[in-house]
């Protein structure tokens, strides 16, 4: 059974830091490439970043510079370091995974709020 898991989520003030953690299991999880996503209220789910099987990276022009992913091969685990946090950060934080190796398969989480207010 697939389970995509986040976590880390929470309540910070303007200008703090949070990590969070997206846990896979029942996936090959080297041959996914894995991306943060995230959906304010109101509004549709955005890309925030993803990186490769390779770790190549992407951004979100609002979030470069102040988030850093990454991933874990033999943790099976991603991560999104956040730094800089604003008010706009308030989001639902989606953890995806995708690959094409043996055909196409792609797998959500539920889920993490990060509400960033002081």
């Amino acid at each position: 059974q697939v389970q995509v898991v986040e976590s880390g989520g929470d309540l910070v003030q303007p200008g703090g830091s949070l990590r969070l953690s997206c846990a896979a299991a029942g996936i090959f999880f080297s041959i996914y490439t894995m991306g943060w996503y995230r959906q304010a209220p109101g509004k549709q789910r955005e890309l925030v970043a993803t990186i490769t099987t390779g770790g190549s990276t992407n951004y979100a022009d609002s979030v470069k510079g102040r988030f850093t992913i990454s991933r874990d091969n033999v943790k099976n685990t991603l991560y999104l370091q956040m730094s800089g946090l604003k008010p706009e950060d308030t989001a639902i934080y989606y953890c995806k995974a995708d690959t094409t190796v043996g055909g196409y398969r792609t797998y959500w989480g539920q889920g993490t709020q990060v509400t960033v207010s002081s």
